[in-house]
């Protein structure tokens, strides 16, 4: 007689599914595209979630002698990089309290979306009739904020993923993906299959499943955001990463406390 399969393991567990690999890294892949595509619109020309990209905006504007835009985006990655330090700590702490890491991080990063849609609402208006750089410097760098969070949750969230996927830039993804493409097909068109090839092609696949979600969640955000900055002209469409960032938390501290009271 075949013996039932418990309750507890018959039930989807949503919370665990929204914070697992291919969910997670979707959905945050998603948020950092929408972000950075809209920020880049709205706010002329600054990457958020790219933040070296504003190394290379800078130097332009330096040539054209327009020093405000230079400073505004140089100041971008001494944020980045103090952000990432900030998170790493906090991180630590929480690891220490044995608190929910990837839920406080969240969190983090859901407060930082808050304030950069705030001050998005609040000094748009004016933005918009005059480009003013001193407008644009704390807008900017409340989303450079909230990006770096999401760098650096990647790294810290350990046990959560895997294993380290980039979800704020991709031309690290999308090389190791085409690398892992080139590995798959060269391995299965190999004229003598062996053991080698084989878990070659098998490690290589189960890559790509990974590093397509997360292209794929990065791409569909930067062009839903264009659509909806495009067509509504307004920072309300910020309000979906928000929402985003916030139910992965929630799910993050249900899945936390489940596990704990196992």
């Amino acid at each position: 007689m075949t013996s039932a399969i418990p309750r507890s393991q018959s039930k989807f567990n949503l919370s665990a599914y929204l914070i697992s690999d291919g969910p997670a890294g979707f959905l945050l892949s998603w948020v950092a595209g929408f972000v950075d595509t809209s920020a880049f619109i709205i706010l002329f020309g600054l990457f958020t979630a790219h933040v070296t990209g504003n190394i290379a905006l800078a130097g332009s504007s330096f040539v054209s002698a327009d020093t405000e835009t230079t400073i505004t985006r140089l100041l971008m990655l001494p944020t980045f990089v103090l952000t990432v330090a900030l998170t790493s700590l906090l991180a630590r702490y929480s690891r220490r309290q044995q608190w929910c890491v990837f839920g406080v991080l969240l969190t983090a990063e859901a407060i930082a979306l808050a304030v950069f849609l705030s001050l998005g609402m609040t000094l748009s208006p004016a933005l918009l009739l005059d480009v003013q750089e001193e407008l644009i410097l704390p807008i900017g760098i409340s989303g450079v904020i909230a990006m770096a969070i999401q760098n650096a949750l990647m790294k810290e969230a350990k046990g959560v993923f895997k294993s380290y996927i980039p979800t704020t830039v991709m031309t690290g993804n999308t090389t190791q993906l085409t690398i892992d493409v080139v590995q798959f097909f060269s391995a299965k068109l190999a004229k003598s299959q062996t053991e080698a090839t084989e878990t070659e092609a098998s490690e290589s696949l189960e890559r790509i499943s990974r590093f397509i979600p997360t292209i794929a969640g990065f791409a569909f955000g930067g062009l839903l955001a264009a659509c909806f900055v495009l067509v509504s002209e307004s920072w309300w469409s910020l309000s979906l990463p928000l929402v985003i960032i916030t139910v992965l938390a929630i799910a993050a501290f249900v899945d936390h406390s489940r596990r704990t009271a196992l």
